[in-house]
């Protein structure tokens, strides 16, 4: 008898039940009645506590287009895995006794890159463990893309195209903040795809005077407004030159809420023009997954039963050249898939009037 625990950790996103449901339907096949699956609630924190539950096939039926996380997620930051706080809890012991409880074969982890650490440190613990990449980011190192990535950026141009029909309207310049604190795949796709006319990603720091001279340029031109797609971690050029604890401090004393909102009030004293911000916010990761990411959660799926089949553990599933490889732990721990500054998509953009404010 096969028994596979299952969690869903860090931030949600579109594909996690279809993700859930290719492993575990996948796992079915394969071992008929000699398998049994338990759900882990809320992450790691589930694995931590002790908070699972046997599931049956029909728990796994009707959610291949269902939003969030059948399972639920939190948020349990690597830095503290082997912290003991004040409620004086091993975590790493306390998850390996849970994993040793459940008699559990392998353990499947559905997150980002701080889940993959964990994941990489429980594997290095002794633990069997298989991984799949998730994140509206598409910033898992080692895969080409991320499930959950382009529901994401499906939701984030429709706010753009709608921005737009206000904006021509008003002939004003709007700022639409999207996610991607640390990399800008999600704000340069969604820039391109929406017609943004200036694109500001982490990896590109901006010059304001860039910025407002594009700006300027397109009045001067006879266009009436301006979109900007602005990652949550847009920075600038005097911000890059900072230290970690420089910068964190120049941040924590800015006087607004977020980095689009000082970009408004920049331009507009820069050049008088009217300014609106929009943030999507947790929209971005909301709702049920597009066809892609439905796809590629159920390729991701079935390809991670195959790895547990195989007695492959220590592996992520990832995409490469469009097929399904596995990639060990240890690769991927710890690493980020930024943006490159000359990839093709950022040449592209700016090969048709795109700026990126450098």
């Amino acid at each position: 008898m096969k028994r596979i625990g299952i969690l869903t950790s860090g931030g949600d996103c579109q594909g996690l039940n279809a993700a859930i449901r290719g492993v575990c339907k996948a796992l079915y096949e394969e071992f008929k009645q000699d398998i049994e699956i338990y759900g882990i609630h809320d992450g790691y924190r589930g694995l931590i506590d002790g908070d699972y539950r046997k599931m049956s096939p029909r728990d796994f039926s009707g959610i291949l287009t269902l939003g969030g996380t059948i399972l639920g997620t939190s948020r349990q930051p690597f830095k503290l895995m082997r912290v003991i706080g004040d409620d004086k809890k091993d975590k790493v012991q306390c998850m390996k006794n849970n994993y040793k409880k459940m008699k559990l074969d392998c353990l499947v982890v559905l997150g980002g890159n701080g889940t993959h650490k964990t994941a990489n440190l429980l594997n290095e613990e002794g633990l069997h463990v298989v991984s799949l990449p998730k994140t509206i980011d598409n910033d898992v190192w080692g895969t080409e893309m991320t499930f959950g990535f382009h529901s994401a950026v499906e939701i984030a141009t429709n706010v753009l195209d709608c921005i737009h029909t206000t904006a021509t309207s008003h002939g004003r310049v709007f700022i639409v903040e999207i996610m991607g604190h640390k990399v800008g795949w999600l704000p340069l796709y969604a820039g391109i795809a929406g017609g943004a006319d200036v694109i500001l990603i982490p990896e590109i720091p901006y010059d304001i005077d860039s910025v407002t001279a594009t700006l300027e340029a397109r009045n001067k031109a006879g266009k009436r407004f301006s979109i900007l797609a602005v990652a949550e971690g847009a920075l600038s050029v005097q911000e890059a030159g900072l230290s970690k604890k420089e910068f964190k401090v120049k941040r924590a004393a800015m006087p607004f809420p977020s980095i689009s909102y000082r970009l408004a009030n920049e331009i507009a004293e820069k050049t008088g023009q009217e300014i609106r911000v929009t943030v999507p916010g947790h929209f971005q990761r909301g709702g049920g997954p597009c066809a892609y990411d439905r796809v590629l959660s159920t390729r991701f799926g079935t390809a991670a039963a195959k790895l547990i089949k195989e007695q492959n553990y220590g592996n992520m599933v990832a995409l490469q050249n469009d097929s399904i490889v596995p990639i060990p732990l240890s690769e991927v721990a710890g690493k980020l898939k930024t943006v490159p500054k000359n990839c093709e998509e950022v040449m592209s953009a700016k090969e048709i009037g795109i700026t990126f404010g450098d």
